[in-house]
């Protein structure tokens, strides 16, 4: 089976959704994540803005390769995997990845009991991704590629034919230019550089 090179993830913020039942609110928030720094930092945001609520329930998934995802799922004192795990469930729903998901809970008097409990948070992660703009990205790996000024013109004729990202260079006497390169293509890309004559390629992802 092919190996897939392409992940879907959020680019900015969802808009706040809001789901009611019997009383009780449910708010949604979808944040687009790199590390579990910002999952700590949107929480401790939401806290001070919905100072008054319940429970603050989240789940979050990082990471571009299925094989190699990092997720959590928080209950945050709501009933056994009655709150992070529906909302996780969206998450997975959805294809997406480096993304969290926040629903804030203010209680409205009346027990919903497990069931409902497991509804009102699965519909309002379902909504705030509902109201998030979801893109599909390429998962790259990055290169060096080191070599004398003499030989520019091979290495930028390799970059210009295989349309290659160029994220930074150095073009002295001694250049280096770093690439991007899609997974997919990467075997073909690295045996081009590194089957010239004094040209040194090397993977940054190692």
């Amino acid at each position: 089976m092919a190996q897939t090179d392409t992940y879907k993830t959020i680019t900015k913020p969802s808009a706040e959704v809001l789901f009611k039942d019997r009383n009780s609110k449910f708010f949604g928030y979808a944040f687009p994540i790199h590390d579990e720094n910002d999952v700590k930092e949107h929480l401790e945001d939401l806290k001070k803005q919905h100072h008054q609520a319940r429970h603050w329930c989240y789940a979050y998934q990082l990471g571009t390769q299925e094989a190699h995802y990092t997720f959590r799922a928080n209950d945050d004192g709501e009933p056994s995997n009655s709150a992070g795990m529906p909302i996780y469930g969206q998450i997975q729903s959805f294809e997406v990845t480096n993304i969290l998901i926040v629903v804030v809970r203010y209680f409205g008097g009346t027990k919903l009991g497990v069931s409902g409990l497991i509804n009102a948070y699965r519909t309002a992660a379902q909504q705030a991704l509902e109201a998030s703009n979801i893109v599909e990205r390429t998962i790259n790996q990055e290169f060096v590629i080191s070599f004398e000024y003499k030989n520019m013109n091979k290495v930028m004729r390799i970059i210009k034919e295989r349309n290659l990202n160029i994220i930074d260079q150095k073009l002295e006497l001694s250049c280096e230019i770093t690439i991007s390169v899609r997974l997919k293509n990467v075997e073909a890309i690295f045996e081009l550089f590194d089957s010239l004559y004094e040209i040194k390629i090397e993977n940054l992802n190692d």
